[in-house]
């Protein structure tokens, strides 16, 4: 197989992985709206726009954030083919999980958009899931694959609030 074949392999399994990830989170936000009517509570109207913005950022960044594991990383975002090489380049220079971040903005503006409380709360429950991935999973594993240079990473940029990047030469 060529490096070009491995290429695509890669790319083609970020897409599929990608997907499901999106199409799983979709359907639990098609499946907690059921509960809006009995929490009697919606966000304001005027938050809509507001809320459509922040979803298509967060999806922005999301997507970019799976390409880049893709095509510098070659690997996929899901744990069992993670990327081979470490990326610090594109949203990694601002914030260590950016595809977390976006998917977080995703939904809090999809329920701002659709003015669905149960979605705010499952971006909430999305966020604290992440979190305790992040910290007991994915933070030592990645120390443990990438030692010093991720050790160095994890010194300039915030796990979470996005920070401006600091000349690191």
């Amino acid at each position: 197989m060529t490096q070009g074949d491995k290429s695509a392999v890669v790319a083609w399994r970020g897409v599929v992985m990608a997907t499901l990830f999106v199409a799983l989170w979709f359907w639990l936000a098609a499946l907690v709206t059921r509960l809006d009517p009995a929490i009697g509570v919606s966000p304001p109207t005027w938050l809509t726009p507001i809320g459509w913005v922040l979803a298509l950022a967060g999806a922005a960044v999301g997507l970019s954030s799976v390409a880049l594991f893709v095509t510098q990383g070659r690997g996929t975002p899901a744990p069992f083919d993670p990327p081979q090489v470490f990326v610090a380049s594109g949203p990694y220079r601002y914030v260590r999980n950016p595809m977390y971040v976006g998917a977080v903005l995703a939904f809090a503006g999809g329920g701002l958009a659709v003015r669905s409380v149960s979605i705010l709360a499952l971006g909430a429950l999305f966020w604290l899931l992440s979190h305790v991935l992040v910290v007991l999973v994915e933070e030592p594993g990645l120390a443990k694959r990438f030692g010093d240079s991720y050790a160095q990473y994890t010194r300039w940029v915030n796990r979470w609030i996005p920070c401006v990047p600091v000349d690191r030469e």
